[in-house]
């Protein structure tokens, strides 16, 4: 059924703005976010012991409870009482699978967003998520040095660098679209189809936040967009009891990837766009459907799972950090609007 399905989108689904390697590429990938949006309809609809039992059916290794590491028990870097390696808590987090995670996945924002101060934006946010909600999940319960030196400095920063740099070497680069029978050599022919999966331009995203208070939302709300769907990895992981290496987490983080491709560029599209009746297109519409209800999931299989109460420090800090940010938006707004009127006085 969903083989059909999916050579129909093939075929039939409406096109992107994207052309590379093919349409018909993007066209599966909006059938294949379309089965995904289904099925976790139908999970949702589950109550918690079923849809763990149900993951059975997508892998045999699940359905079972799991112990969750904390990262935070022991922040020493140096352990003098162990005989063996003195070290070895700086090399259990150094070949964690969370490391090389760390530095594919903002490789791969960097080249979606292109842009340095919404990444260093994203990554001190999902860091101050990780201090939000690691009185839930034992997983974000983080040493100062694995935060803050590792994740930022080390694998967060080598990812947005390596991306910038694949950035910047097809901004720079020119390309020859001519066609593979007009080649006049095999090395040529060779080089022309592997082509085929870059680019056919590529086009700079200019976000540009501060330019008035709406933008700057529009642009917020896209970095919340992707700090919620990371963080919907980690509580999916733990409510429905998948181990980290479990290829299931790979599979949707690859299905994430694919998603947001297209969805990036016709988010940007759409804000760049100066038509009065603009249009958003269909790839941010289903993912931001399937972010909310693998929220939706989250929230309904998290309820009673978590025990420890919020810290009145975090409470008071995050509401003071939204009060700011309305503040600062009125006043914001209230400046730009009295420099509106001056200008048609």
């Amino acid at each position: 059924m969903i083989a059909v399905f999916l050579a129909y989108c093939t075929l039939q689904a409406p096109s992107t703005i994207l052309i590379r390697p093919h349409p018909a590429v993007w066209r599966l990938v909006h059938g294949m976010a379309v089965v995904y949006l289904v099925a976790l309809t139908f999970l949702l609809f589950q109550n918690r012991d079923d849809a763990r039992q149900f993951m059975k059916h997508l892998h045999p290794g699940l359905g079972v409870e799991l112990p969750e590491r904390s990262y935070g028990s022991d922040c020493r870097l140096y352990v003098p009482e162990n005989p063996t390696n003195r070290f070895i808590n700086i090399q259990e987090t150094l070949f964690d699978e969370f490391v090389s995670a760390h530095v594919l996945g903002w490789w791969g924002k960097a080249v979606m967003i292109r842009n340095q101060l919404l990444l260093w934006v994203m990554s001190v946010g999902f860091e101050l998520m990780e201090l939000t909600f690691r009185h839930m999940l034992p997983n974000f319960n983080e040493c100062w040095w694995d935060s803050i030196v590792l994740d930022i400095m080390i694998c967060n920063w080598f990812g947005i660098w390596a991306g910038m740099q694949t950035v910047s070497y097809f901004d720079g680069k020119t390309y020859e679209w001519v066609g593979l029978s007009r080649q006049p050599s095999i090395m040529g022919k060779v080089k022309r189809s592997l082509c085929q999966f870059t680019p056919a331009k590529w086009d700079k995203d200019q976000w540009h936040p501060f330019m008035e208070p709406r933008r700057f939302i529009q642009v917020f709300c896209l970095c919340v967009g992707f700090m919620t769907v990371e963080l919907n990895t980690f509580f999916l992981k733990f409510c429905l009891w998948i181990p980290p290496r479990n290829p299931l987490v790979v599979y949707r983080l690859i299905l994430w990837w694919l998603i947001a491709i297209p969805a990036i560029r016709e988010y940007n599209t759409y804000l760049q766009d100066s038509k009065p009746v603009k249009k958003v297109g269909a790839f941010c519409w289903l993912s931001l459907a399937i972010c909310m209800v693998e929220l939706l999931i989250c929230m309904k299989f998290g309820n009673g799972l978590f025990q420890d109460p919020t810290p009145t420090w975090l409470i008071t800090f995050w509401v003071s950090a939204g009060i700011s940010l309305v503040l600062f938006l009125l006043e914001w707004s209230r400046r730009n609007h009295l420099s509106f009127l001056r200008k048609k006085l």
